[in-house]
């Protein structure tokens, strides 16, 4: 007799929460490797949907239950799922670009403990975020460009507004990885710190902004978000640019290539990324 399959956990129990006063812890517990997928994207919606509308929370801090991955990155396979052909432009950004935005540009403020690797959809998810605090095994790069797309969840459009353009093209069109000490040279990390100490830093900080009046803290978002108008015409175009290289088809065979090089697994994206990028490129 066939066993039945096994149950998917709920969605709500990708992204666990704990409440201290204003602000809410964020656990991010998706196995087997913390993808940005369908399902945690749904479950950070969820997440937004709850938190935004309560007045008594002002901050959201993120970390991961994974050794490893913070965020792994898009769920290779089912991108490759996506029908190619004829593409019509779009005229809003893709379902995950407008949800990191909604996390940027909205009332709570938002900060990421990292301890581990964070590519792709995982890097673009940190980017979104207010804050960014590093441990020294922090890792991250956006190895898109290697599998014939572009970052597509608000990277291409956010990097240049943290590192400056030309650092960003290098970064992006290597497809790199990025070290913790570099990350925190180039303004990406805010500080970096001991692993041991990276939870109790962030939440110390998470509970001092906290203790700010909410009307504040939304008011400097606000102004800080205006004095960098003009991210939504950037993340349309990159959700544009996207769908036009998905629908043309040129990412199947250097993805084919990096999943046989071993990406989306957990050997490979801890000890060779670099290599399963060369890989890629063919």
């Amino acid at each position: 007799m066939t066993p039945p399959p096994e149950q998917e956990p709920a969605v709500a129990d990708i992204l666990v929460t704990e409440r201290r006063g204003p602000v809410v812890l964020v656990t991010i517990d998706h196995p087997p490797s913390n993808l940005v997928d369908r399902r945690f994207i749904t479950a950070l919606a969820d997440l937004l949907d709850r938190t935004e509308p309560d007045q008594s929370v002002a901050v959201l801090v993120f970390h991961s239950a994974d050794p490893d991955f913070f965020l792994m990155h898009g769920d290779v396979d089912a991108i490759l799922q996506i029908p190619t052909g004829a593409y019509v432009p779009q005229h809003e950004a893709n379902a995950a670009a407008a949800l990191f935005e909604r996390l940027s540009s909205g009332r709570l403020v938002s900060i990421g403990a990292v301890d581990g690797a964070a590519r792709g959809g995982g890097c673009e998810f940190l980017t979104a975020l207010d804050i960014r605090l590093g441990s020294p095994r922090t890792v991250i790069g956006q190895p898109e460009v290697a599998m014939g797309i572009i970052p597509g969840a608000g990277g291409t459009a956010r990097w240049p507004r943290l590192v400056g353009r030309g650092r960003t093209l290098e970064l992006l069109l290597t497809g790199r990885d990025v070290e913790a000490e570099e990350a925190l040279a180039i303004g990406w990390l805010n500080a970096l710190l001991p692993s041991a100490q990276l939870w109790d830093r962030a939440l110390e900080l998470a509970q001092r902004i906290g203790a700010m009046p909410a009307d504040s803290l939304a008011a400097v978002k606000r102004v800080v978000n205006i004095s960098l108008a003009g991210l939504q015409p950037a993340l349309i175009a990159e959700s544009d640019e996207l769908g036009r290289l998905i629908a043309a088809g040129g990412h199947h065979e250097p993805m084919r290539r990096f999943l046989a090089a071993g990406g989306q697994t957990r050997e490979a994206e801890t000890t060779r990324m670099e290599e399963v990028v060369r890989a890629t490129v063919g």
